[in-house]
């Protein structure tokens, strides 16, 4: 028998499971201050694509308080594909206009509140039917109190370690002023 028998035949490499569909919330006493922090907390095992979703917002909001430290956040979450200078580029041009945004994922953060959630955090990822379409990959929900439809966070799976990725990211986009910094208001 030779070592290349196996190759082309059907069922040669197992399929990776399917991830769990539905709505998970994720609870966090306090958001983490750097990377080292966010790597203790339990859904730093990156097992699933809901605790890397959730440990996205997380990281997020780092960025908005600190660029540098927000930036080894994400790059632990992305793995073996790290931040690009495209997407260092676009998060530095969506904070610009304000730091918010990924606070408004947070359960009681809404404009009247300045998006100010309270303690402890907690922020709901979900699925809907074809979040799991492409084997390996995940598109997941999210939303913001911000905005009337749901945003999505893209995740990959690397197989060799049974870890969940984030690929990209679509929620740094425009939710309603806050409502101290709306004129209209």
């Amino acid at each position: 028998m030779s070592i290349f028998d196996q190759l082309n035949k059907p069922g040669a490499e197992a399929a990776a499971p399917k991830p769990s569909e539905g709505s998970f919330t994720f609870v966090f006493q306090a958001l983490p201050e750097s990377v080292e922090a966010l790597r203790a907390l339990p859904e730093a095992a990156l097992d699933t694509p809901y605790k890397t979703a959730a440990l996205t917002i997380c990281a997020l909001c780092a960025y908005a308080a600190a660029p540098e430290i927000g930036r080894k956040m994400l790059n632990f979450l992305k793995g073996p594909a790290p931040l690009s200078p495209y997407e260092i580029s676009f998060l530095n041009d969506r904070f610009r206009d304000g730091k918010h945004i990924p606070f408004s994922y947070f359960a009681g953060a809404v404009p009247e509140n300045s998006y100010t959630p309270t303690a402890p955090y907690k922020v709901t990822v979900f699925s809907n039917p074809y979040s799991f379409q492409n084997e390996g990959w995940a598109t997941l929900h999210l939303n913001s109190g911000g905005a009337d439809s749901p945003r999505q966070i893209k995740l990959r799976l690397k197989p060799s370690e049974g870890k969940w990725y984030l690929s990209e990211q679509m929620i740094m986009v425009g939710i309603r002023t806050p409502q101290k910094d709306d004129p209209w208001a």
